[in-house]
């Protein structure tokens, strides 16, 4: 299908960016990367009357590392700048498996993490391991400055919580310690493809089988991005056994609620989930 026409606005700023947005409402729609973008306005699904490029404004293309602060990114910055950043493969290297297995080389390069969970996708890849890291959503607007954990940013499939006139300029993710993770991507094919299933886990204070905590989340099994709740609470302060994750794998149901799709059935994704969260702390604590 043809473009409809479109004024295409640069703005120079955030606050620029932000008034435009907030002035023009449901007819703006920002652009960045532009690989969710523009095959919805070609698909026909959006015709926005305004596309603001937000590429130009400066300070948004950056990737950043504070031993307090933590990781920033920028909401310019590529899924290939993440997947290749020496500082996120070395302290968060979750999130730098989940962006690197994101479509192909050629969308990487345009495609961006900030659009990736705006878009909201229910199986966004950089979802889990930002919920696994809990990482804060930074969101610039017009009355100011806001900041939401990324456990609150998703509000249902293709929804969240911003609001018109607003736009999310960086997402911080906070430092972490002794700490050691695995992201499973299932679909059907092994490249280029959208996930069936995306499984995070990252064991926090392992000590042989003894850890302090294990984080979990996934992707594609909900209406949103979810933490594996009712599974983390059997892994606080425990020693793993076998039997501990067989009621894993049982809590971890508890936790997700798949639908059955193109993709995959409800009844595999319940259990490709198990599989994935158990193979992940398996892996993590070197169990052959």
């Amino acid at each position: 299908m043809k473009l409809t026409n479109f004024e295409y606005v640069v703005p120079g700023s955030v606050q620029e960016a932000c008034q435009f947005l907030s002035e023009h409402g449901t007819e703006a729609k920002i652009l960045c990367g532009g690989t969710d973008v523009i095959v919805r306005m070609r698909d026909g699904y959006w015709k926005p009357k305004y596309v603001v490029d937000i590429k130009r404004i400066s300070g948004l293309n950056k990737i950043s590392y504070d031993e307090t602060i933590g990781l920033t990114i920028g909401a310019t910055v590529t899924l290939n700048q993440v997947a290749g950043s020496e500082i996120v493969q070395k302290y968060y290297p979750v999130l730098a498996e989940g962006a690197h297995v994101i479509g192909s080389l050629q969308v990487r390069n345009r495609g961006t993490l900030v659009g990736n969970i705006c878009n909201a996708s229910p199986l966004a890849d950089t979802a889990p391991a930002l919920l696994v890291y809990e990482a804060e959503v930074t969101i610039a607007g017009p009355e100011g400055e806001r900041v939401v954990p990324i456990s609150e940013f998703f509000t249902g499939p293709g929804k969240t919580v911003l609001k018109i006139g607003e736009m999310v300029t960086k997402v911080t993710v906070p430092p972490i310690t002794d700490a050691v993770g695995r992201y499973f991507k299932h679909a059907r094919r092994k490249a280029v493809d959208l996930s069936s299933v995306g499984v995070a886990v990252l064991v926090l204070g392992k000590d042989g089988d003894k850890v302090k905590e294990v984080r979990i989340a996934l992707g594609a099994v909900a209406p949103t991005p979810v933490r594996a709740k009712n599974a983390e609470a059997l892994l606080k302060d425990v020693t793993i056994t076998p039997e501990l994750l067989e009621k894993v794998k049982e809590a971890v149901v508890s936790d997700i609620s798949p639908i059955s799709d193109i993709r995959a059935s409800k009844e595999y994704r319940t259990e490709i989930s198990q599989i994935l969260v158990k193979r992940g702390i398996e892996e993590i604590l070197g169990w052959e």
